[in-house]
């Protein structure tokens, strides 16, 4: 199922049609947006060619029973966490419902903790939102990421920092929170008075035991954000949903949706899609995990062959292999403009998401073993030009 090779070309497809927008040259062969090659599944595909036979396409609701019994139910399921479904509400996208609750928490100014190195898009939304990213390093230890837990506190405690927007599973270094881990940042928070946002649109696609954030017994004021796009490969279809504890936090949200930003009829396909995915999607999903493993290890194998000075630890989450290349000394810029040149490959430096990154490609493996193959075999003969 997930080895056939599907044309994305044509479809005004970000990663395959506009893969120039970034690279500076168009028809690569791209690793690039984290967007899977796999079809979505049946179960989605039906509900979405079932409802395309009516013919009117009005007005539509999200706030029903249907939309958030699936929910909840696959929160029950996969992750043995109970939410209160009043909580729920409706987004177009988890960066929307960040950056709004982000103005609701904090004021122009103020900052927004974040793990390092981040992904690229917290740093944009922050920056259009005149809120400062203060940046809380992660760091390799042995094969898993951890960080300064003194240093985390200290930053916690400064007034003007107000809000922790946690990434969990974390891109882009894969790494998932133990539920210990995010006891210990909860009672943190609570300490210091600083809200949690919790982005979670890659907790499905985890190899380790995922723990949905739930505040843990401490203040109200946080939420947990998530969408079935890309554990189903259907963000074209658009929709999020968050969990927001906090009734004044969440009312509020509700009227900056509906009244100020006019958004709160959501794309019908998007609330059928997710439905479907959550309630008779789930042996897709484990498929498609153990295939993405596979990806992981045929990477490791591949370059530490090729490469004994490389390790490449499979991460504990998500698609995106990130991949320290730093033991082989090369110019990591001379290397992105071999692979697009000469290689017609596109590969995400590093840099994107932070000083950290510097030696570091960030691929996605969400594709067919043979396309990641010959992604592979670019890197390892871009990687060969240069240290010969």
């Amino acid at each position: 199922m997930f080895d056939k090779e599907i044309d994305r070309r044509g479809t005004y497809c970000t990663q395959w049609d506009y893969v120039q927008d970034r690279f500076g040259e168009a028809d690569l062969l791209p690793f690039t947006i984290s967007d899977m090659d796999f079809a979505a599944p049946e179960c989605v595909l039906n509900a979405i060619n079932e409802r395309t036979k009516h013919p009117v396409w009005g007005y539509s609701r999200w706030n029903h029973d249907d939309y958030k019994d699936a929910v909840t139910y696959w929160f029950k399921k996969r992750f043995d966490a109970q939410f209160d479904r009043e909580t729920l509400v409706y987004g177009p996208s988890v960066i929307y419902i960040i950056s709004q609750l982000i103005r609701q928490w904090s004021a122009e100014h103020q900052g927004v903790v974040i793990h390092t190195p981040a992904y690229d898009a917290f740093g944009h939304m922050l920056t259009g939102l005149n809120r400062q990213a203060v940046k809380c390093e992660l760091f390799k230890s042995g094969t898993k990421y951890e960080k300064d837990w003194q240093q985390f506190e200290v930053l916690l405690a400064k007034p003007e920092n107000t809000i922790l927007l946690l990434c969990s599973p974390h891109n882009p270094t894969g790494k998932v929170w133990t539920r210990e881990e995010l006891q210990r940042i909860a009672l943190l928070c609570e300490r210091h008075q600083v809200a949690v946002i919790s982005d979670e649109i890659h907790m499905d696609i985890s190899f380790q035991p995922h723990t949905p954030w739930q505040g843990f017994s401490t203040n109200e004021r946080w939420a947990l954000v998530s969408s079935a796009s890309k554990s189903f490969n259907i963000p074209a279809l658009n929709g999020a949903y968050a969990f927001i504890a906090d009734t004044e936090s969440r009312e509020r949200y509700l009227v900056n949706l509906k009244q100020v930003d006019g958004l709160s009829s959501p794309p019908i396909l998007g609330v059928l899609g997710l439905m479907a995915a959550y309630n008779d999607g789930e042996q897709w999903l484990d498929e498609l995990k153990d295939y993405l493993l596979d990806n992981h290890q045929y990477v490791k194998r591949t370059l530490e062959h090729n490469f004994p000075q490389l390790s490449y630890d499979i991460p504990e989450a998500t698609y995106l292999a990130w991949i320290n290349l730093a033991p082989l000394n090369i110019d990591m810029e001379e290397l992105n403009i071999r692979l697009v040149k000469q290689y017609k490959v596109a590969i995400m430096q590093g840099s994107h998401y932070g000083e950290q990154g510097q030696s570091y490609i960030r691929m996605n493996l969400g594709c067919s073993r043979r396309k990641v193959e010959r992604g592979i075999e670019a890197l390892i003969q871009a990687i060969n030009d240069l240290i010969r």
